[in-house]
């Protein structure tokens, strides 16, 4: 092997070494309690981080795990704000909100680390997807341990990137334990190389204790990334000398094999090189330990000085200070909605469609991707005859493979994309949980506001069409649970078409919830209808006597339910939702206010569900208000039954909500109350 020249050679090492000094100082001040929680050093494993990062552009992008110092300090994000962000200063690189396993950097293209194991793949492989859709000269570096190769999320990501030819660069760090499991125990066949290659991308195992090893195998990878050959795998092959983390007793390794491991440390291999070749004496070796020593302590002295963030300011970066809306929507009013003059006879199907297709007009960075999307039409038949218009870079097939292809649309929205993703039905929706609730809604406020995610992903919700429990689920309310997503549920045509809009417009993470039931809804749509503002509960039937709350597909059988009760000299009011998150609480206790009674009509579960929620809002803010207890109209707690009868009893239906008010006036005979 060639050897680099004086000032490259000296600059491997003068990096290698300030990641050293740095973890050594991190685990001094763990012990000292200046740094919490997990801390996961790098010792050992300096050469792999630094020698690939040498062979990287600035425009690349690179994706960490949770041991992600060392890739942070090679790549040049500052000593002093990983420091800082080690101690939770808000002077650290994600404002303190990260600290040890969650390092950002935007100036860097540093994605952050990623404590999920495996996580961070789908990650890289949306932003390489980004990279070749905006056409750019782009690789996305991705750096994971051996212990990822056993994940789901590992394989999704590897056959997506060699399925499309992206540019990902698929970096293992194999340290040959899973914390404290070791390899050959976890792996059926421990040639994680091979295991890569079967995949049909270039993959092969590297000396990762030698950094000019890692630096030049690299180069060859990223050279025939840059020529458009797709992913390349590199097994690195290395140790880290100390625990899996500083909880770890090392229980599972002996001291002598850590002690032969340690006669190949990647920092004094390059020195006696670097000495044998003259580029290296004691006098420059001082100098450079000393210079590392300086800019570590340096970094601590900031840290030390830097301030804690305001507790006021704790739930900033939940969602972003800054609002994506281009456009206004359009003036609404009770009923379906306020039409204007002209209008078209559409469905609710043909809505969502619509505004997919406007979308993609107005903004080249949309994009449609999942299963059957393109070819088939989509399983509701929404995304039908859009592949012919705008081809299959934009309306993508994906493999069966929900938290791959959703974490892929989580990176492609990082990269600058405006992607919609869609899970065929939420009961699906749980396969890719990790990447909605792990990445897409906490690597805003994870980063510090660095990084925002302007991603959407529409999904069917919904019983009543004999699907059996695995298809007919309501779990809306379950996701609404989750601080950083904004969760949508349309009932109506307008909001089919116009909450898309504005959700494209938006810079954080939106779902949208569509009910199976809806797709063939018919009614009348305004020729130029527009966006719908994303929150904000809607009245669409005044009353004075009661409040009917609801969303989605239980907003018709609520309306017929009203129409039942005026019929009866019950005067019901009905109140949308529309959104679940955030929740509108000041129409909820208005509409109270005004009715002095209330029943929350929710096809989801009753237990934890969106109307435990909703009367908790009254109970805390109209008790005072209420005339009659509150009262819930829920699905019945089983598993969704396949016969029709049984379906329709474990439902809410219009008879139950007709029910459920009048039990709440005194007059048994139900003439008013």
């Amino acid at each position: 092997m060639s050897h680099p020249d004086a000032p490259h050679a000296r600059a491997l090492l003068r990096s290698m070494l300030l990641i050293r000094r740095f973890e050594e100082r991190c685990a001094e001040l763990y012990t000292q309690r200046k740094i919490h929680g997990f801390l996961h050093l790098y010792i050992g494993e300096e050469a792999v981080a630094v020698g690939s990062i040498a062979a990287l552009e600035p425009r690349d992008s690179i994706v960490a795990t949770y041991r992600e110092h060392g890739q942070a300090l090679a790549r040049g994000v500052s000593t002093n704000s990983v420091m800082a962000e080690m101690y939770g200063k808000q002077e650290g690189c994600a404002r303190g909100r990260g600290g040890s396993m969650h390092i950002f950097d935007a100036d860097t293209r540093f994605y952050g680390g990623n404590a999920i194991v495996a996580g961070g793949l789908p990650l890289a492989v949306g932003l390489a997807l980004a990279a070749k859709m905006q056409g750019e000269d782009r690789i996305t570096a991705c750096f994971f341990g051996d212990g990822a190769v056993a994940e789901g999320e590992f394989h999704e990501a590897m056959n997506l990137a060699a399925l499309w030819r992206l540019p990902v660069l698929f970096c293992c760090e194999n340290n040959l334990y899973a914390m404290g499991t070791a390899l050959e125990i976890a792996q059926a066949r421990t040639d994680l190389a091979a295991r890569a290659a079967a995949y049909g991308m270039p993959a092969s195992a590297v000396d990762g204790m030698d950094v000019l090893a890692v630096e030049a195998a690299t180069r060859r990878a990223v050279e025939a990334m840059r020529s458009g050959a797709g992913p390349h795998f590199l097994e690195f092959r290395t140790y880290r000398f100390r625990p899996h983390s500083m909880f770890d007793p090392e229980l599972y390794r002996s001291k002598e094999e850590v002690a032969e491991w340690k006669k190949r440390d990647p920092i004094p291999m390059l020195e006696r090189r670097m000495r044998e070749t003259g580029m290296l004496d004691d006098a420059g070796m001082a100098e450079l330990e000393q210079e590392v020593v300086d800019e570590v302590e340096a970094s601590v002295a900031f840290a030390e000085a830097g301030s804690w963030e305001a507790l006021e300011d704790l739930t900033r970066f939940v969602y972003s200070e800054t609002s994506g809306r281009t456009s206004e929507g359009p003036v609404e009013g009770e009923g379906a909605g306020a039409l204007k003059a002209a209008t078209v006879k559409t469905t609710y199907r043909e809505a969502m469609r619509e505004a997919i297709r406007d979308a993609m007009r107005r903004d080249e960075r949309v994009f449609l991707m999942g299963e059957d999307v393109g070819r088939y039409g989509g399983c509701y038949a929404v995304s039908k005859g859009l592949l012919d218009e705008f081809g299959p870079e934009r309306i993508r097939d994906t493999p069966l493979s929900e938290s791959g292809f959703t974490g892929a649309g989580i990176g492609a929205a990082l990269g600058g994309m405006r992607p919609i993703v869609e899970i065929m039905t939420v009961n699906f929706s749980f396969l890719a949980l990790d990447q909605i609730v792990n990445n897409a809604a906490t690597l805003l406020h994870m980063s510090g506001g660095a990084f925002n995610v302007p991603l959407v992903i529409r999904m069917a919700t919904g019983g009543g069409r004999q699907l059996a429990a695995q298809h007919s689920r309501s779990l809306e309310g379950w996701y609404a649970h989750i601080p950083g997503l904004k969760v949508v549920t349309p009932a109506t045509l307008e909001d089919a078409r116009g909450m898309l809009w504005s959700a494209l417009e938006d810079p954080d993470p939106v779902l949208i919830f569509e009910h199976v039931l809806l797709y063939n809804m018919e009614g009348e749509l305004a020729a130029d209808a527009g966006p719908v503002p994303l929150e904000g509960a809607v009245v669409r039937r005044s009353g004075t006597d009661v409040s009917l709350i609801t969303y989605g597909g239980g907003l018709w059988k609520t309306l017929e339910a009203a129409d039942e009760l005026a019929a009866q000299g019950i005067s019901a009011e009905v109140l949308d939702l529309r959104c679940l998150r955030p929740l509108d609480t000041d129409a909820i206790l208005a509409t109270v206010a005004r009715t002095h009674r209330a029943v929350v009509v929710d096809e989801g579960w009753q237990t934890g569900g969106i109307s435990a929620e909703v009367t908790a809002c009254i109970m805390e803010g109209a008790f005072y208000e209420l005339d009659a207890p509150t009262v819930r109209v829920c699905g019945v707690e089983v598993p969704m039954p396949y016969p029709e009868h049984l379906e329709r009893a474990a439902l809410p239906q219009v008879a139950d909500i007709v029910a459920a008010v009048r039990a709440l006036f005194p007059d048994p005979e139900g003439d008013g109350p």
